[in-house]
């Protein structure tokens, strides 16, 4: 079976060899994903997760640069903590019209403009980045390299598109893995940076990315597609605000994905301030930022597959059963003023936090997948039904990543907070025990203990 790619662009009858149209798309057919499908969603996923990966690590970028921010820059911990906030606050604002732009221009029109978009930030740092420059415009570009954090729902709701319903865990925990090493990366440039050329050159930083987002504009043009049947369904983002599972997966997502970013963004400022007396020079500091980061992206599609073989909610439970006993381990080491164990506690909290970015973004398509069943049982059309899960599963990914995002913004505040108040992060630790204890017992109260196990896979 072949599968109908038009060169036509969408809606007129001109050719274009720009823009690739796929205009029949049936992936849960089995024998139309053995005839080409898993090809072309194989092709696509590769350059999305490329894209992505640019994305986090421009949208990370300011968790790096600050490092490099020595007295000269007259900023203290609690500016610097502002300045790795808001990138993750615009990033977060971003995703809910990044997800409705995939729809409006196509999955590889809309990666080639995002892509692209990620030179100006890059430019604006190595512009503007020394000594003196005012803290009002280092803000300023702070929040430009937020269009870094709108890539990620924009390519979700892509790949979420592409892959069948049996896929979808996996796919979806690959793309978002392979995006959120950008962290790790991004963190690893700067060591790099820090190492070779000292902590006069941030600007260096940002410089190296400006080859590779122009590389990831060219790959989504030369080797992504459209999909035609992809609206752009304002109603459809409507509706699933009114379902309460869209709320209480984008609290879910908060404490997963939001933990993941929020403590990316954080770390290595952590470090520097509680330990100070360990760190001579940041880059003994970011030496032990990238593991975690690193880490949790690695493990990340491990959650997504965990979700297909176990179910979503069991695993994200016991997930968030984890991530309040990693909290507690940061909370006693840093009492205790012990630094490895302090270490310890963060890594397993980034390893926690990505195995639960994967199960709870399997979560999402399988709530829908499961109300349409429900409705074919009951006498509905199968066809209509698969439709509608897809449309509102698509509306929920883009919201609940816009919230999750927001938790980013959560950590960071909390942490500055916390130093301004006690002097050290135990009021933010203890703070986050207290969320992953609600997180926890949400899910078990809504997914496991009444819910029909068949609702979330369980």
């Amino acid at each position: 079976m072949t599968i109908g790619v038009d060169t036509r662009e969408r809606g007129r009858g001109h050719p274009t060899s720009r823009r690739r149209w796929i205009h029949d798309w049936r992936p849960d057919d089995e024998e139309f994903w053995a005839g080409g499908g898993a090809r072309i969603a194989r092709r696509n996923l590769i350059f999305s997760i490329f894209s992505e990966h640019i994305g986090f690590s421009v949208w990370t970028l300011w968790s790096v640069l600050v490092l490099f921010m020595g007295p000269a820059y007259g900023i203290d911990p609690a500016g610097k903590f502002v300045l790795t906030a808001v990138p993750a606050l615009v990033g977060a604002a971003l995703r809910v019209p990044y997800t409705f732009a995939v729809a409006a221009l196509g999955g590889r029109n809309w990666t080639m403009i995002s892509a692209s978009l990620l030179l100006v930030p890059c430019a604006l740092v190595t512009i503007v980045l020394e000594p003196g420059v005012s803290y009002s415009t280092l803000l300023i570009v702070a929040a430009v390299a937020g269009v870094g954090g709108g890539n990620f729902a924009s390519s979700m709701a892509n790949i979420n598109a592409f892959y069948p319903q049996r896929l979808k865990g996996w796919a979806l925990g690959i793309n978002a893995g392979g995006g959120n090493i950008g962290v790790a990366v991004v963190q690893l440039v700067g060591l790099f940076i820090l190492a070779t050329a000292g902590r006069d050159h941030p600007r260096l930083v940002a410089g190296l990315y400006i080859p590779l987002i122009v590389l990831a504009a060219l790959g989504a043009a030369l080797y992504m597609d459209n999909l035609a049947q992809m609206n752009n369904d304002s109603r459809a983002m409507r509706e699933v605000c009114k379902d309460a599972h869209t709320w209480i997966m984008s609290l879910l997502y908060i404490g997963t994905f939001g933990s993941f970013i929020g403590f990316g963004f954080a770390f290595g400022q952590v470090l520097q301030v509680q330990f100070a007396a360990e760190f001579d020079t940041p880059i003994e500091a970011a030496y032990l930022t990238f593991l975690g980061p690193l880490l949790g992206s690695l493990i990340r599609p491990i959650g997504g597959w965990a979700a297909d073989r176990l179910g979503g909610a069991r695993v994200t439970f016991w997930n968030f059963v984890a991530m309040a006993a990693g909290a507690s381990v940061v909370y006693a080491a840093s009492v205790r003023e012990s630094l490895s164990l302090f270490i310890a506690g963060f890594i397993l909290l980034f390893i926690f936090s990505g195995v639960g970015n994967g199960s709870t973004y399997k979560m999402i398509p399988a709530i829908f997948r499961a109300k349409a069943e429900l409705g074919v049982a009951n006498g509905g059309d199968p066809m209509a039904a698969e439709h509608e899960a897809r449309r509102l599963a698509g509306a929920l990914i883009g919201i609940a990543g816009a919230v999750g995002a927001f938790g980013g913004v959560l950590v960071n505040v909390a942490f500055r907070q916390s130093f301004l108040t006690y002097q050290s992060g135990n009021g933010a630790y203890i703070a986050f025990i207290a969320f992953y204890a609600v997180c926890f017992a949400l899910t078990w109260a809504v997914y496991l203990r009444t819910a029909p196990r068949k609702l979330v896979g369980v």
